[in-house]
Parts: C-alpha cells; sequence; structure tokens
C-alpha cells in the first residue's frame, strides 16, 4: 500500500482549488419584452427604448437614462395600445362598468430598486400606466384610487379625456338592452374585458413591467381587478424575473399569481414551468361550484413570465393562447402552454 504525505495531500487539494472555474455563457446582451397577445407594438416599442445605444449613456442623473429605464419602456409599449380606441381592453375606447363609465387600472414595478406605483378605478385619464409611473417616481405611495387618483393626474399635467367610443357605447347599450331578471352582472362571453401586461429586460440585466386594464366589461362600478396590484397582476425582481397577468382578476389576486410566478423562477424553474405552475396552483384553488363547469375552472387566467436571462414563457388554463415576444429572432407570437385542452 502506497502511502500518502499530509504535505502531497495538501498540495493536491490545492492545486484542484486553483483550477480555472468553467465559465457559463452569459445571456445575449439585448432587450428582450414579452406582452399578452395584444402586445406586438408594446414588446417592439419597448425594446426600442432599451437599445443598447442608448443605455451606452445612461447615468444615474440623466433624463436619458432615468427615461429608458425597463419599466419606463414597459409603460411606453403598453401606451401605445391605450391610445388605440379599437383595442376594447384598455384606456381609449375601454369597455365600461355597467353604468358606462369606463374606469381604469394599472400598476408599475422595478426589478432594480424594488418599488412600484398603482392607480385603481380611475375616469377620464387615458393612460393610467402612464399615472401610476409617476406614483411609483414622485411618491411615497403605491396605490391611489378613484378620485384621488384623477386628481392627482391632472396635478402632473395629464389631461381630462372622455375614454368612451362610440363603438364602445354601443357594445355597452347592446348588453343594458339583453339584461333580464336573472342577470347577475357578469357580462356575456363575448364582452369580458381585456388587459394588456408588458415584461422588459435590459441588456444590463435589469427589468421592470406594467399591467394595464379597462377591467371587466360591465363591471359593478368601482370593482378592481388584480392588474393594479402589485403581486397579483404584475411582479417584478431583477434577481429572479418578472411576470404578469390577464384574465379572471379575482383568481390572481386571490392566489399571488405574479409573486408566485417569480417565486418559481427564482427556485430554478423554466419562464414556461412558472407560468404553467402558477395556472395549476390556480385550478387546484378553485373550489366553488359556481366558478366551475365540470369540476374545472369556467374562466381562463394567462400568466407570462419572464426570467432574469432574458428567456421566457406563458400559460393558460385553457388552450389556444398566444403571447408577444420580441427578442433576438424579432417581434412575435408565440403559443402558450395550458392545463386543459378546449374541446
Amino acid at each position: 500500500m502506497t502511502s500518502i504525505r499530509r504535505r502531497d495531500l495538501l498540495a493536491a487539494s490545492a492545486a484542484v482549488v486553483l483550477l480555472p472555474r468553467v465559465s457559463r455563457a452569459e445571456p445575449a446582451p439585448i432587450p428582450v419584452a414579452v406582452s399578452s397577445a395584444n402586445g406586438i407594438p408594446a414588446v417592439k416599442r419597448a425594446c426600442e427604448l432599451l437599445d443598447p445605444a442608448l443605455l451606452a449613456t445612461q447615468t444615474r442623473t440623466s433624463t436619458v437614462g432615468r427615461d429608458h429605464r425597463p419599466v419606463h419602456a414597459a409603460v411606453q409599449g403598453v401606451s401605445l395600445v391605450e391610445n388605440d380606441p379599437k383595442d376594447m381592453s384598455v384606456g381609449l375606447g375601454g369597455l365600461p362598468n355597467e353604468n358606462g363609465v369606463v374606469q381604469l387600472d394599472a400598476c408599475v414595478m422595478e426589478g432594480t430598486t424594488g418599488l412600484g406605483g398603482a392607480v385603481a378605478a380611475i375616469e377620464n385619464i387615458q393612460n393610467p400606466s402612464q399615472v401610476a409611473l409617476r406614483v411609483m417616481d414622485r411618491t411615497d405611495h403605491v396605490l391611489l384610487v378613484g378620485k384621488g387618483a384623477y386628481r392627482f393626474a391632472r396635478a402632473h399635467g395629464f389631461r381630462h379625456a372622455e375614454l368612451l367610443t362610440e363603438a364602445a357605447r354601443k357594445r355597452w347599450l347592446r348588453w343594458k338592452e339583453n339584461l333580464s331578471d336573472k342577470d347577475d352582472w357578469i357580462p356575456p362571453e363575448r364582452d369580458k374585458g381585456g388587459t394588456i401586461t408588458c415584461l422588459a429586460r435590459a441588456p444590463n440585466g435589469h427589468m421592470g413591467g406594467c399591467t394595464t386594464t379597462s377591467g371587466l366589461a360591465y363591471k359593478i362600478p368601482s370593482r378592481v381587478g388584480d392588474s393594479p396590484i402589485i403581486g397579483a397582476g404584475l411582479y417584478v425582481d431583477d434577481t429572479a424575473g418578472a411576470a404578469g397577468c390577464t384574465g379572471r382578476g379575482e383568481a390572481c389576486i386571490l392566489n399571488c399569481a405574479s409573486f408566485l410566478a417569480v417565486e418559481f423562477m427564482r427556485q430554478g424553474r423554466t419562464a414556461m414551468q412558472a407560468a404553467l405552475e402558477t395556472c395549476r396552483r390556480i385550478v387546484a384553488r378553485t373550489k366553488a361550484k359556481r366558478l366551475l363547469n365540470a369540476g374545472r375552472p369556467a374562466f381562463n387566467v394567462k400568466v407570462y413570465c419572464l426570467r432574469n436571462d432574458g428567456t421566457h414563457g406563458a400559460a393558460s388554463i385553457w388552450s389556444g393562447g398566444k403571447y408577444a415576444v420580441r427578442d433576438a429572432k424579432g417581434a412575435r407570437l408565440e403559443p402558450a402552454q395550458f392545463v386543459f385542452k378546449r374541446s
């Protein structure tokens, strides 16, 4: 048996310690943005604002640097959709509440600082996403609602605007004309309303996000869904990733859906796995009979995820969903994973 001297053993151990570490491939230095299916314009705009040429000029005090943070890029992206009267899910032309009044919700969150801002049930302001950004940047609060949110927006120069377009008014009137004595304030399937979420990652790894909506069509006045709730409709953390939700807001609130998805990514799941697992959790926790059809949720939720390494994915409870993404391959729609296949 060959003996090994203690000095030789220590020398061998030191040699192992001093071996060079195998370097992992770094994420490509390009901006990446993810959004709901109506967000192709949003992801394009967000990535334009996060172009490396602009980030090269970024300083802590410069206007360019501050206005091209990922959270700002996400807000500018969704603002394009808020300004489009043909999209009845957000902003101008959004479907109103049961009284024919458009009430909007939005929130933003910055992954670097962990700060967020939101507004809920705000009326006559076309871009609630931009107001939410002001709440984050210019106050020590997170959420402003109703008339107070409106006054805050006006103080910051936002114009009073009539948001109910003729097309949205006609759809609301059709709903009113078809009410019955059995109505339970849940709108017809064709007019569920909608949302847009946008998650953005800069080449330097910083992240930001925004979710904005006109909410459930013909809702009870002042109903607030998940879109302005940090942790429900949106959550962003540079150390893990970002997530946003669309669909039944109540389910996202009760399950802290966006926060949960980010935590799944923190545990090592891919973006797609995190989105799908979040949908499965919502399915498992949906137990009220009025929310079930043949034992499965009678509603849909979509979860969008962007990991801090730039990889992305989305999932929904029911099949048929897509999500918008802009990365090195360009802007496009990608299929989302799902829990149940529609028959």
